[in-house]
């Protein structure tokens, strides 16, 4: 539908392109097959993959971890140090999207954030390294302050 509203931030060819970074930069490093998500800023999945002979797991760990960024507005892996009680009281609202652990990085453009990206397959610290690298080679891209907030 022309003219439809949208919400501001990735576009789905974004997000292809994130995810095909993400798991082309695991399988360049050596990591174990990744599941990688990327989620718009409403916490919806844009996109989603997962490489051959990744563990079915990984897929809804992958949006976790990317969900547990954005709402967070920090990556996944600083939420581990939270007190069990309150990462209890977290995954209990969020459903069980909610991982405390490496993995889930936001998608920023401008200071602005676009989105975010998770990943699962690998060691957490593995994951981050790949949506980092992703999310890195995204960014150098894109032109200067190419994102504007769509108005009306």
């Amino acid at each position: 539908m022309t003219g439809a509203p949208r919400l501001p931030g990735l576009t789905l060819d974004d997000a292809d392109r994130l995810v095909q970074t993400a798991l082309e930069a695991g399988a360049e490093r050596g990591f174990p097959p990744l599941a990688v998500a990327v989620i718009d800023v409403a916490g919806e999945v844009i996109a989603l993959r997962r490489s051959d002979g990744a563990r079915p797991m990984t897929s809804r760990i992958a949006v976790a971890k990317a969900r547990s960024a954005l709402v967070s507005l920090q990556p996944s892996g600083a939420l581990d140090k939270m007190p069990p009680g309150i990462v209890a009281a977290l995954q209990a609202s969020y459903g069980g999207d909610f991982v405390p652990r490496a993995g889930g990085v936001l998608v920023t453009e401008g200071g602005v954030v676009v989105g975010a990206a998770g990943a699962s397959g690998a060691q957490s610290e593995e994951d981050e390294e790949a949506v980092r690298t992703a999310i890195d080679r995204w960014q150098a891209e894109r032109p200067t302050g190419s994102w504007k907030p769509q108005v009306g």
